[in-house]
Parts: C-alpha cells; sequence; structure tokens
C-alpha cells in the first residue's frame, strides 16, 4: 500500500456468525427496519454482501440480494450500502461498490441497481460518480419516512468496464 496515508480497510464476508454486526450497522445508518427475509437475502448473495472493517473495527458493509430476470439474466439489486458518518470520505464505500461492479463484471451479471430516498442528495452523488443513472421515480415507495418517494438507480455493466 504505500502512497499517501492509506488506511487499513479490508473486506468480509457476511455468515451467521457475523451477520450482527450487519444488523448494528443498518440501525445504526438507515431509517428502516429491515425484516428477515433482508438478512437471509443478504447472506444468500454470498460475495455480494460485504462487511468493511477499519483497523478492524466494522464501519460499513453492502448487502445485495441477486435476482433472475425474464431469459435467465440475473441483475444485482444493492439492498443497502453505508459507512458510519465518522468513516465517511476514506473510500470505504467506494471499495465496497468497486468490489460488487467487479463481481458482475467477472460474473457477465449486466445491471446493478438500486432505490434511493429522492432527498438523499449524498446518496445519489455518489452514485451518478460509478456511472449511475436514475430511470425513474417512485410516489410513496417507503411506508414510514419522510420524503416517501424513491429514485431508482441503475447501471449498465460491460466487459470492458473490466478494471486492471
Amino acid at each position: 500500500m504505500g502512497a499517501g496515508r492509506e488506511v487499513s480497510i479490508s473486506l468480509d464476508d457476511v455468515r451467521d456468525k457475523n451477520l450482527m454486526q450487519l444488523k448494528k450497522l443498518n440501525v445504526a445508518l438507515f431509517p428502516v427496519r429491515y425484516n428477515e427475509k433482508y438478512y437471509a437475502d443478504a447472506l444468500a448473495s454470498g460475495d455480494f454482501t460485504k462487511l468493511a472493517y477499519y483497523s478492524d473495527i466494522c464501519v460499513g458493509g453492502i448487502a445485495c440480494r441477486l435476482e433472475k430476470k425474464e431469459g435467465g439474466a440475473v441483475s444485482v439489486y444493492i439492498m443497502t450500502l453505508g459507512v458510519l458518518a465518522p468513516y465517511r470520505g476514506l473510500g470505504i464505500g467506494r471499495r465496497l461498490l468497486n468490489h460488487v461492479l467487479d463481481l458482475c463484471t467477472k460474473q457477465n451479471i449486466s445491471e446493478v441497481y438500486l432505490h434511493v430516498q429522492t432527498n438523499n442528495e449524498e446518496a445519489i452523488n455518489f452514485y451518478k460518480k460509478f456511472g449511475f443513472e436514475i430511470m425513474e421515480t417512485i410516489q410513496n415507495y417507503y411506508t414510514n419516512i419522510t420524503p416517501p418517494d424513491c429514485y431508482v438507480l441503475s447501471k449498465q455493466i460491460t466487459p470492458t468496464q473490466m478494471k486492471k
């Protein structure tokens, strides 16, 4: 690692024994409470769900769900991606998202998408930096938070986007 102030960031699989870490992160990061189906989907996605550690402290995570489309194609739905506020700006979210985008390229998955609350400018700008585009607005998507509307952000992945 060498250049500049590199921090020690590591990614780890989510398994039964550390699932509580993801649950605690979600409570701290998101205004939505997630059900057991969310956690079952996160575990089932294998490498597409990761916890991020900063010097051995769990500070972020990404949880995805793999979805079969008509014709047999698979897309990746990012259920959650978050980093605790004191650790933002260190490249942790970028590392988590790039991990998933790289897996998509390696596995010939051509679409990644997610929902973002319409007032979450920080998240919208973050995803746009990676080539995500707003595809649609869904009114009243969320039931217990304001505003209740969300954007659907999507990114098409082509094999040429494989990074070195």
